[in-house]
């Protein structure tokens, strides 16, 4: 589910009036900086304002609407109780497009007791919904309007993209809407084409060869720095090449300065959560759309069994996105990661944290702040020597069969040490914070400890050994769906 608080890019001051539904829908769009697609959403109002508003995708099962409506409801109100007191009330969407021959009108007739589930959802609440609108195919019907003289059966046509005075009006206003989420979820979905088998066999050979260095007990800082330099490189190559409108001309460009074998030593390396943590860094600056395009071409390369090993790369498109100001597709980048290793901390602390609409200030400054205190740049980063961390209990190092397991050097993942700013279960003075200090914390005493280990930790042949690759207790043999966890 995907909370908003505020339209995106909306300065927050200009003040624009609704009239009507029609306004109401031509709208939507901008409230939440892009058009939704599938997609149930809840705005709340205070005062004849918009408040905040929760998305979620229409599930396919009706069975599943009750919930769906009681969760929406519950998530909606109540975090508005903690941001801008109770709404006084709500408007709901429901939209979705034909996909075979049903007309808009009959999907409108077949969401009609999702719209009543909602209704009584809110209600039951003690908000009310004050009006409930049905978008599809470029269309929209009013639930609480009976009178077919303003809302015939047929539907009211919307008025072409970007042509209404609503659109001039946002436009002049700064709120801008971006392209569907199904087009910023291609930018990073994996491969499909003829190139598939070549990219999953590089990353076969890329763990391969990592693999006796993990068993000769190479220095942590020495992957690490390998795969930060090679990150750098790619992504400079990034910066000479031309960009445009056409984000599918600029991915295609951007895979073409990849190669397979940098993809999967790239991918493989990443899987280190300090190598990860440093890579975050690339946050601000003219670095940032160099890396966020390079983190999005490595998810788009975690093809076949390795689909979990894309939670580094989506996170990190997530995170730099999230601090390049477009909470959108970081929402979309965590979320992917999340789908790919539910277990992944870092992910969820991350989503959690947009998702409250926080500042990521706070997390650049940590970042900052542990790179000035290795006093190097992440490519040039030497500090930590420990042996290769796997990232949480167990890092599959390859995704094929006979993949070794590595044993995370720091695996506190979902078992690390609890209390406040941990990543596991908060303590009790923890849970009495508010929400945005909480994860606040948390996210950067994440960051510090992953940052804190001094050089020199680690070496040595014991060290070396016993954190060599090594099946973890407890977990299953690692095959061609090995199972991770993040730190």
């Amino acid at each position: 589910m995907t909370n908003h608080s505020e339209a995106a890019g909306a300065p927050g001051t200009e003040q624009i009036t609704l009239r009507n539904p029609s306004e109401l829908a031509e709208a939507l769009p901008y409230l939440l900086g892009f058009k939704p697609e599938d997609s149930i959403v809840l705005v709340a109002l205070h005062r004849g304002r918009f408040g905040g508003r929760v998305r979620l995708g229409i599930p396919e099962r009706p069975g599943d609407w009750p919930s769906v409506a009681d969760e929406m409801a519950k998530c909606l109100i109540s975090g508005c109780e903690h941001k801008d007191g109770t709404p006084d009330g709500i408007v709901a969407f429901l939209c979705r497009d034909p996909k075979t021959t049903e007309t808009g009108r009959q999907i409108m007739e077949r969401l009609q007791p999702l719209a009543q589930m909602l209704r009584l959802a809110c209600g039951r609440l003690d908000v009310p919904v004050v009006e409930t609108l049905c978008i599809s195919d470029e269309h929209f019907w009013s639930y609480s309007c009976p009178v077919e003289e303003c809302c015939p059966p047929d539907g009211t046509l919307l008025a072409a993209s970007g042509t209404s005075v609503m659109a001039a009006a946002m436009t002049y206003a700064g709120i801008q809407v971006r392209r569907p989420l199904r087009e910023m979820r291609a930018r990073l979905t994996p491969w499909q084409t003829a190139a598939v088998p070549e990219q999953e066999h590089a990353l076969d050979a890329a763990a391969m060869a990592l693999v006796p260095r993990i068993l000769a007990g190479v220095p942590r800082a020495e992957v690490a720095g390998e795969t930060l330099d090679l990150a750098r490189r790619v992504w400079s190559r990034f910066g000479h090449l031309p960009t445009g409108d056409d984000t599918l001309e600029t991915d295609l460009r951007d895979d073409e300065q990849l190669a397979h074998d940098e993809a999967a030593r790239l991918i493989l390396g990443l899987q280190d959560r300090l190598t990860r943590d440093h890579a975050a860094e690339w946050m601000e600056g003219d670095e940032a759309p160099l890396a966020l395009r390079l983190w999005r071409a490595l998810a788009r390369r975690c093809v076949g069994p390795y689909g979990e090993h894309a939670a580094a790369p989506l996170t990190l498109a997530g995170w730099v996105a999230w601090s390049l100001g477009d909470r959108v597709e970081a929402g979309e980048a965590l979320d992917m990661a999340l789908a790919a290793d539910p277990r992944y901390v870092f992910a969820r602390l991350l989503m959690e944290a947009c998702s409250a609409d926080l500042d990521p200030e706070p997390v650049r400054r940590s970042l900052r702040k542990t790179r000035d205190e290795r006093n190097v740049t992440p490519s040039e980063s030497n500090s930590e020597a420990g042996a290769f961390d796997g990232a949480g209990e167990g890092v599959a190092v390859g995704a094929g069969t006979g993949s070794v397991a590595v044993a995370g050097v720091n695996g506190e993942g979902t078992h690390g040490r609890k209390g406040a700013g941990s990543p596991g279960q908060p303590s009790a003075e923890d849970s009495r914070e508010p929400a945005e200090d909480r994860v606040t914390r948390a996210l950067e005493a994440a960051l510090r400890r992953r940052g804190s280990r001094r050089a020199g930790a680690g070496k040595g042949p014991s060290q070396a050994g016993a954190h060599a690759p090594r099946r973890p207790q407890g977990r299953r043999r690692v095959g061609r769906q090995g199972t991770r966890r993040d730190g």
